[in-house]
């Protein structure tokens, strides 16, 4: 039986592998690209890895230079929260978020890790419009162009309000001398002061001693050359919300420190007596007492009543920084129309007493603010006991009625009257209340002891 065989291939014939094609390709790609490599190597003269890694690392001169290209100046007050300035976020440098450790006022730092160790750089001095200055973060080490830097500790305070009215001005600086007693009693070298970003270049002259008494030396409110360039600071702190979320805690150690300081400024001691000393603290002129023969009468025929009450009458107007601290310090019970004088209770000893009046048309259109002296009072650890609002006089004209701020404006700095009755019952109350808080007071505050003294 025959069986067929195919005939074997010869050895001698082998066709081109599949892939010889590709694998080609990559031959002449790779040998290419080690040619190209080493042109580079000749063209640039690169002999050590270092020198091959410098092509894609910026050198360090050019690196600096285009930080400080970088910088951006941005307007201190941005316009765009002009209709809400309080509410929820800040137009004076919006673009930075605040630090707070809790229950302390929110504040921002220069340097700090917070703002990574960049500076902080101010530019403008328009006192108009304060769109029209600005801010920007730098490194130290690529400042801005034209910049130049001033050494030491600076107080940047921006407020909403004003450092005229001692009331309002307190209020601006008032973190700032928590800040100091909680950082090893640092020093300011200078003060940079803004109001709505706008500069200011003053305080008033009770603000400025009250800071004297605090920071031993007066204040330096710095107004930044607009010819110079930029201005950026060694070390800076910015408080842009007054007292902020500080706690009543923080706040009573504040007016503690204020109140010590002011009192060792002035070389006051207070005496220790048994004496209820009532002080009638008159205004002249706006929200003056109407009649104040009868006002005085009044108070004397109740204190007189009351063993051991000691009645003193005074003017606010005309009275030096530490004639008010020694007054209030020889207070018990203050009694006194709504004012910007009533700042000064705080130098009153803790737990002592407050009766506040007010001219008509306040409770009813004044809105929150007539009760700054009650939230002052509260924090400082004295006893506001209340307040008493003129029901009579003259009323709002009719032309006015449908606009209530018109109408406010118009009782503003009325006069104010009072019903004898009702304020004898009130004081009678009050004085024999100022008797038994005497036994819970802390003690003299005297000369010495003050927090960073």
């Amino acid at each position: 039986m025959t069986t067929d065989h195919q005939s074997p291939r010869s050895s001698s014939t082998h066709p081109w592998p599949k892939h010889l094609p590709i694998l080609l390709i990559f031959l002449i790609t790779s040998l290419l690209l080690l040619l190209q490599i080493q042109s580079l190597r000749n063209t640039f003269n690169i002999t050590s890895p270092s020198a091959w890694s410098s092509l894609f690392t910026p050198n360090s001169l050019d690196d600096h230079q285009r930080l400080r290209d970088s910088v951006t100046f941005l307007p201190l007050k941005d316009l765009r929260f002009s209709k809400t300035p309080m509410d929820g976020n800040t137009w004076f440098m919006s673009s930075l978020n605040d630090t707070r450790d809790p229950g302390e006022s929110e504040s921002l730092h220069f340097p700090s890790p917070a703002s990574k160790g960049r500076l902080l750089c101010l530019l403008g001095r328009d006192a108009s419009d304060g769109s029209k200055n600005h801010y920007a973060l730098s490194w130290p080490d690529a400042l801005p162009h034209g910049a130049s830097v001033l050494g030491g500790l600076t107080f940047v305070c921006d407020t909403h309000y004003d450092y005229d009215n001692i009331w309002h001005a307190m209020g601006a600086v008032f973190p700032f001398v928590r800040w100091h007693t909680r950082n090893h009693c640092a020093r300011p070298a200078r003060w940079v002061l803004y109001h709505w970003g706008e500069v200011r270049s003053s305080v008033a002259p009770w603000v400025r001693a009250l800071l004297t008494a605090v920071f031993i030396d007066e204040p330096n409110v710095k107004v930044l050359a607009d010819d110079d360039g930029p201005t950026c600071f060694e070390e800076a702190v910015v408080f842009r919300h007054n007292q902020g979320a500080m706690s009543l805690d923080a706040k009573r150690a504040v007016y503690d420190t204020l109140r010590c300081k002011a009192r060792s400024y002035c070389n006051i001691t207070r005496t220790q007596t048994d004496s209820i000393r009532l002080t009638l603290f008159l205004r002249t002129g706006a929200r003056a007492f109407a009649n104040e023969l009868d006002v005085i009468r009044v108070f004397k025929r109740e204190c007189d009543g009351l063993q051991g009450c000691v009645m003193r009458v005074q003017r606010s107007n005309g009275m030096s920084f530490c004639e008010q601290v020694r007054l209030m310090t020889e207070t018990d019970v203050l009694v006194s129309s709504h004012g910007a004088q009533m700042t000064n209770i705080f130098f009153m000893e803790r737990n002592s007493s407050v009766m506040e009046f007010f001219p008509r048309g306040w409770l009813e259109l004044a809105g929150v603010g007539q009760y700054v002296f009650q939230w002052l009072a509260g924090g400082a650890g004295m006893r506001h006991e209340g307040g008493w609002w003129e029901p009579n006089g003259e009323k709002c004209p009719e032309t006015m009625k449908d606009d209530p701020a018109k109408c406010f404006n118009f009782y503003k700095n009325g006069k104010v009257g009072i019903d004898e009755a009702y304020v004898a019952n009130w004081t009678s109350r009050v004085l024999k209340n100022a008797r038994q808080c005497m036994l819970e007071r802390s003690g003299e505050s005297g000369l010495g002891g003050c927090e960073c003294g």
